[in-house]
């Protein structure tokens, strides 16, 4: 086509006919696609306008799921952008890494699951299409055996003494731009810190006892109604809650689900892995961290899962200190788990978070070369590794939320929210000495027991709460 571009360009202009008998001559299948075209065109003109409308209509109702089932692709040659306003990419989802021509950026804010959430418009009226039918949803292929069930009705958060972030009432983050170059970083005062430890302290407990409460029979929505009391209760608001319209909580995440499960009248079932992911915001700053715990026992391949995203993400933790580069996290967990026959997730990463939920700098948890900036004390952030058992590419159900693996497979997920310090890097949102010790903690490959950090104070801490849960 360019050539004939050019060629077209050094020629004059002449009539129709004369370009017809041209392209006849000289590129005859050009000309057969070219006749093909015209015809086609005079025999629609020739259908009755409203056939048209109608056949038009069914076509888009029928094309409309096709987006689901290709995943986002990244190139990490283009500039990463993050917005608040709706991002033209496939598959939107709660939280998710954007990757595009450069645009404004603003900051986003909610949980380390894509980790940014996208603009979720509210649709008019029930939203279902012919009446409450939604074709879109009955003829969806889902990935694996989970369905989405029935949810309640979204809860709002009218105590006025508990602090809440500007997105509450409408859904829509108003925080302080996002800084345009990934490497810019912001760091936080001693007293921005101290905030933010308070925040990852009741977003730890949160999570605990939602942990707590996993077995078989419990729905999520059950265990979304426990975050939300325990989060009021400690005068936290849960930060998901109508983040872009997100209609619960916190997020759920069962077995094929990778991140940004909406919790639902569905029972949890003997094995099923499920992630929790709580952020809670408190005085201005939000606190982020998520954990798997299982209903029931799992079976062999499951815990080999839970095991190397475990040590993945502990063997990332035990890397960061001021003068590290970010971009080099992501290597250090695609290594550990590529040679034991995993796959980790490049749609969705970690991400610096504070007074905002989502800001530089962003975590990949695959090799990169991205200019992520590097390491310094004041630095808070998450790192997140979503790691699969099959393929890491990602499905987003109709509910343009829910992102489950494209074949099936299981998805495990830990995160913590983290500070850096002049000597290491410390959890903020670290367990406690009520904090359940789980099986992967204890036969760790990398670091047994419970992980606070690489300070001394974090190791002193930890060796002393080891010491009663370790055997």
């Amino acid at each position: 086509l360019n050539s004939l571009s050019r060629e077209e360009t050094s020629r004059p202009q002449s009539s129709a006919s004369t370009d017809s008998s041209f392209l006849r001559t000289t590129l005859p299948q050009t000309y057969i696609i070219f006749e093909a075209v015209i015809k086609m065109k005079e025999a629609v003109m020739r259908i009755h306008p409203s056939m048209l409308i109608v056949t038009a209509t069914i076509a888009a109702i029928l094309v409309s799921p096709v987006a689901a089932f290709s995943p986002p692709s990244i190139s990490l040659r283009k500039t990463i952008s993050i917005r608040n306003d709706v991002v033209p990419v496939v598959g939107r989802s709660p939280f998710e890494l954007v990757v595009g021509v450069p645009q404004d950026v603003s900051a986003v804010g909610t949980s380390s699951t894509k980790l940014y959430m996208n603009n979720k418009k509210k649709k008019k009226g029930g939203g279902k299409g012919f009446g409450s039918f939604n074709l879109r949803e009955a003829i969806f292929k889902y990935a694996g055996d989970v369905r989405p069930g029935t949810q309640t009705p979204q809860r709002t958060v009218v105590d006025t003494t508990i602090s809440k972030p500007d997105y509450a009432l409408d859904g829509i983050p108003k925080g302080a731009a996002r800084a345009p170059l990934p490497w810019v970083i912001e760091v936080k005062t001693p007293d921005e810190i101290e905030k933010m430890r308070v925040a990852g302290r009741i977003a730890r407990e949160v999570l605990d006892t939602a942990g707590r409460a996993v077995r078989p029979g419990i729905t999520t929505e059950e265990i979304d109604c426990i975050v939300h009391e325990e989060a009021l209760k400690r005068g936290g608001y849960p930060s998901p809650l109508n983040y872009r319209g997100f209609p619960k909580s916190c997020c759920t995440s069962v077995n094929e689900v990778i991140c940004h499960g909406i919790p639902d009248d569905r029972p949890l079932e003997e094995g099923d892995l499920i992630n929790i992911d709580i952020t809670c915001y408190v005085n201005g700053y939000h606190g982020d961290c998520s954990e798997m715990f299982v209903a029931g026992e799992p079976d062999e391949r499951g815990r080999d899962l839970l095991q190397t995203t475990y040590d993945c993400w502990v063997k990332s933790l035990e890397f960061v200190k001021p003068g590290n580069h970010y971009r080099d996290i992501g290597g250090i967990i695609e290594d550990y788990i590529t040679e034991r026959g995993f796959s980790t997730v490049r749609n969705f990463c970690g991400h610096g978070i504070g007074s905002v939920f989502h800001t530089n700098p962003s975590i990949l948890h695959y090799h990169n070369s991205e200019p992520n900036g590097q390491m310094a004390p004041g630095h808070t952030f998450t790192i997140e590794p979503m790691i699969c058992e099959g393929t890491a590419k990602a499905l987003t159900w109709p509910d343009q939320w829910t992102a489950t693996t494209a074949d099936g497979g299981r998805s495990a997920q830990f995160e913590h929210t983290l500070l850096i310090t002049p000597d290491g890097v410390e959890a903020l949102t670290g367990k406690t000495e009520s904090s359940p010790l789980q099986f992967w903690e204890k036969e760790s490959k990398v670091l047994p027991g419970k992980w606070l950090g690489t300070t001394a104070a974090a190791r002193a801490k930890a060796k002393d709460i080891n010491s009663i849960s370790l055997p």
